[in-house]
């Protein structure tokens, strides 16, 4: 698979300098193209869509305000960098008033100067592009979704089949981790949700929720928290605001969230956050059983933490755990429906058997399914969700 090279237009009228400033540009990997007249530069935009701006404002034939100005109508789709001589604070700031990304002082005491500030800009760029995109597909999951509750209220096996379609993607991988789900579904829509995303490049978010109940208001929770979690995913971008990292500030957004619903449902969550940079996890339990067992080294053993249902309680509190990840483990969560199919009887006897079945670690859904018989259940009482987390 190849990458596309970024280009840039370079603006200057002194010859000498932009052909010095383009060889350069070549050099950092950047396909340049160069002229001295803007009219020539509209039609260079027209023709190639560069990716990047880079204009002199000391034109002999023009002032800076209609240099500027140009800039702002004819620009717009891509993030522009001016060059000047003149250093002054006012005129940084009537180019920054104009759409401008940076300011730089001429001469350049440094080609590194222009290298970087292509890159940031570039990087800048690219970021707003992703979040565009990011906005306009949540816009669209919002209107599907929208779509999917009619659906829900009209056919209990349409619901069905669109709740499925809201699940992330199964296999997927993330760094050397990879996320793993199913869900063995019972006759009814009900409440089991499962959902893995990046947070930049460093997080990985994953959560699962069993809303209490069955039906189109179990359903409906399980929709509320998905767009919950892409808000806040999206804030994350948009409004520098951290609270999608915190598994406990997630909770409290979560309880707030059912609370305002007033339809009479709570849920029960695990919420974890994976740093991918310094391999720990961040995790935190809302009521969820059975607990979150990690297998590794030969041993499987339940992650305690303690935590209240959400959408009980006003003033709900939960706890975070943090943990490292040995370089080889496999994690596995399970809704409660797990508990009633499981071959014994009583929680702690539920609780155990699950440990004895995972002691091995099978490191896939499908080798879990086949160790719990879930394969074989003609009809299950609940839905189960299983989530898989391994490296």
């Amino acid at each position: 698979m190849t990458t596309a090279v970024p280009s840039i237009l370079l603006i200057d009228t002194n010859a000498s300098e932009r052909e010095a400033y383009a060889a350069y540009l070549k050099q950092q990997g950047y396909s340049v193209y160069g002229t001295a007249d803007l009219q020539q530069a509209y039609s260079i935009v027209e023709q190639h869509s560069p990716q990047l701006v880079l204009c002199d404002l000391n034109v002999p034939t023009l002032s800076e305000q209609t240099i500027l100005q140009a800039i702002q109508s004819n620009f717009t789709h891509c993030p522009v960098i001016v060059m000047s001589s003149g250093g002054v604070m006012a005129d940084v700031l009537a180019a920054l008033r104009h759409g401008v990304s940076d300011f730089l002082v001429r001469p350049l005491a440094d080609m590194e100067v222009l290298a970087h500030a292509a890159k940031r800009a570039l990087e800048q760029s690219q970021l707003r592009q992703q979040n565009q995109d990011y906005r306009e597909q949540l816009e669209r999951t919002n209107q599907e979704l929208q779509a999917s509750l009619q659906l829900l209220e009209q056919d209990q096996l349409a619901g069905k089949q669109v709740q499925r379609k809201m699940l992330p993607a199964n296999n997927k991988q993330f760094g050397n981790i990879t996320f793993s789900r199913r869900i063995v579904p019972s006759v009814y829509i009900s409440g089991d949700f499962i959902d893995y995303f990046t947070v930049g490049d460093d997080y990985v978010v994953f959560f699962i929720a069993d809303v209490s109940g069955h039906g189109a208001s179990s359903a409906f929770l399980t929709v509320l928290l998905k767009n919950m979690f892409a808000r806040k995913r999206s804030d994350f971008f948009h409004r520098d605001d951290n609270t999608i990292l915190s598994p406990v500030g997630m909770l409290d957004v979560a309880n707030r969230n059912l609370l305002n619903t007033s339809i009479g449902k709570h849920a029960t969550l695990c919420v974890g956050v994976i740093n991918l940079k310094d391999n720990s996890l961040l995790y935190s339990v809302a009521g969820h059983l059975p607990l979150p067992i990690m297998a590794a080294g030969g041993e499987a053993n339940y992650l305690h933490c303690e935590g209240m249902p959400v959408g009980l309680f006003e003033h709900a509190h939960y706890s975070e755990n943090t943990l490292l990840l040995p370089e080889n483990f496999v994690m596995t969560f399970f809704s409660d429906g797990i508990l009633e199919v499981v071959e014994a009887e009583g929680v702690i006897a539920q609780e155990q058997f699950l440990l004895d079945k995972l002691q091995t670690a099978p490191d896939s859904i499908d080798s879990i399914v086949d160790a719990l018989g879930l394969n074989e259940l003609v009809e299950a009482p609940d839905d189960i969700a299983v989530l898989l987390i391994s490296r």
